[in-house]
Parts: structure tokens; sequence; C-alpha cells
């Protein structure tokens, strides 16, 4: 019987290689995608069979997932959609060009790499859907509007996706994690220092002060963070699973937040989440 194979998306550090590295261990036939040749190149020193992906290209989805099709003989059980940036500022400081890189990323490339790999799994009668998400594509946090916007995005498809596969043995699930220790908060980082810290007129300089010190700095904030394996957990059961779910919150403060928002009015959820 051949292999079980996946195609993971953002597998350069972090959630995506640690789930290639764990699945490839369990079994899986892992194909390990990653935007930069030098990380492909060290994808393939972890003797994962790695793929060049950038999901702001539509050329280079095109070309990943037939090259996947080609090693498989064109079939695919599953794909991680991992990959996802993070733009941090205020909504009046986000330039449009700035959203539309949060939203390439973390919508319009997960939604034509589904497009393109859906037929296949129509064809061969099953498959698993994965979107890593985030507890901000279900609740806001002030200062990652663009961020919050693109995940309720990938939310709202994915949530579509769901009720569109119904009746099929595709299974679409959605990750829903809390503060993961990964590179999301580096590279979020080098993105805000080459843009938003650089708006020396803009009425929030205090906040981003704090928000330097509270967020980005690397010593602050460790007891909220899961290890990636976290996350591994639960796309194991949504893999697995006959009946996977639809979403996994992941970590007590993902976990905490969506049973208070559920429980909570509506006013009040809003003025706990201003204190965060």
């Amino acid at each position: 019987m051949s292999k079980r194979s996946i195609l993971i998306t953002g597998c350069s550090s972090g959630i995506g290689l640690h789930a290639a590295l764990a699945l490839k261990k369990q079994g899986w036939r892992v194909f390990a995608a990653a935007r930069q040749a030098k990380d492909v190149e060290k994808l393939a020193e972890n003797g994962l069979e790695s793929i060049q992906l950038d999901l702001n290209d539509s050329e280079s989805i095109h070309r990943a997932v037939q090259q996947v099709l080609s090693a498989t003989g064109g079939t695919l059980d599953a794909l991680f959609n991992n990959a996802g940036l993070l733009v941090a500022g205020a909504i009046d400081d986000i330039s449009r060009d700035l959203t539309r890189k949060q939203f390439e990323t973390n919508v319009f490339g997960p939604m034509e790499l589904i497009r393109v790999i859906l037929p296949v799994m129509r064809q061969q009668g099953h498959g698993r859907i994965i979107q890593n998400s985030s507890i901000l594509g279900v609740l806001t946090l002030p200062y990652y509007g663009a961020y919050n916007a693109s995940k309720f995005a990938l939310e709202g498809f994915s949530r579509t996706l769901y009720q569109e596969c119904r009746g099929t043995n595709i299974h679409i699930s959605i990750m829903n994690p809390g503060p993961i220790s990964s590179d999301l908060r580096k590279n979020a980082y080098t993105i805000y220092k080459d843009s938003v810290a650089k708006k020396s007129d803009s009425y929030h300089q205090d906040i981003y002060r704090k928000l330097e010190n509270d967020y980005f700095h690397k010593q602050r904030g460790q007891f909220l963070l899961n290890g990636p394996e976290a996350v591994v957990k639960k796309l194991n059961h949504a893999l697995t699973s006959k009946h996977p779910k639809l979403h996994y919150f992941i970590g007590w403060p993902a976990q905490l937040l969506a049973f208070m928002q559920k429980i909570l009015p509506e006013r009040l959820f809003n003025w706990l989440l201003s204190k965060i």
C-alpha cells in the first residue's frame, strides 16, 4: 500500500517544519514547501521531499502542485495550508500595499492552492484540507487589523468550503491556535520596522512603543506560548479521525478566549480584549 501523501506550505520553520518532520516520522509521504530556494535546500537536507512554492505567485502554485502529482501518480491525500504572515499596525497606518501583501499570503494564495487541488481530491474520492488560521480568525485584537481581516476571510471561505464538501469524503478543518513559538513575531517585526514604524507622525506612536516592548520583545509573554507540537497534535486528529472537527482551538489562551466570547456580552468581551 502506498504511503498517505500530504503537501504542507510554510515549512521553513516553526509549525510547518515541525509538522513535516513529525508526519514523515509517522509514515506519511510529506511534500514540504517553502518560498525561498535556500529553505527548500535545508528541507531536503532534513530528508524531506521539498518543493519551492510561493503563495503570492500563481505560476509557482501550479508548478508545485504539478510536481507533487507527478511524484504521486496524480493523487494527494491531504493539504495543510500553514504558510502565513502578520502585518502589525493600526488601521489608519496600514497602506493598501501592506494590506494586499497580507491577503496575498494569508487568503488569496491558500484559496488558489485549494482550487487547484480540490478537483484531484474529488476525482480520487477523498481528501483532507486543513487551514492554519488563528484565534484572531474568530475574535479581534487592536493593532492587528490587517491580520484579523485576513484570518476572518480565511475562516469565511473555509466554512463555505466545509459546507460545499458536505456529503463527500473530503473533510475541512480549521486550526485556531493562540500564541505559538515560531518565527511569526520575528518576521512581523521586520515588516513593521520597514513600514509602520517609519510613520513618525502616527497618532499611535505611544501604543507602538508598547507593542515593541510587549509583543515583539522575545522575553515577554513566554508563559503564553505553546510549542509547534501543540498544533501537530490537533493536526493529527484532523488528518486521521473519521469525524474530524471543523475547529481546533489550540492552547489555553485560545480555548479560554473562545469560551469567553460565547458566554460574555459583546460589550464586556470587547472591553476585556482592549485590556489584553
